[in-house]
């Protein structure tokens, strides 16, 4: 599989396309990089190509935070600008004020 250029970045702010979530990117594999079994759960109408970049991310919905595991096609931009409430985004990133967040310094992380 020919990789792409990744669309997002490290700490950037994320929303699903279809699904009410969002989150931060804290990851990215240029192709998908799941086990098959994964794969095979998604129904094959919705299934994504694994030839683009998939995103790890520390995600949140209205009820829950939890990690999502995500093809690029199914993400978009998040322009909100609210913060986002994941609590492990605190050990790996500070907050901005451009709408992303900055990997901390791990010489000065906790």
């Amino acid at each position: 599989m020919a990789a792409r250029e990744a669309k997002f970045g490290i700490g950037d702010v994320v929303r699903h396309r279809r699904h009410p979530f969002r989150g931060v990117v804290f990851d990215v594999d240029p192709v998908f990089s799941n086990t098959e079994e994964w794969w095979l759960q998604i129904p094959p109408e919705m299934r994504p190509s694994k030839d683009q970049p998939y995103y790890h991310l520390f995600a949140e919905n209205s009820e829950t935070t939890y990690v999502a595991y995500v093809s690029e096609q199914n993400l978009l931009p998040d322009e909100t600008g609210e913060p986002c409430r994941h609590p492990r985004i605190k050990d790996m990133f500070e907050s901005t004020n451009s709408g992303r967040y900055a990997l901390r310094d791990a010489r000065f992380a906790n």
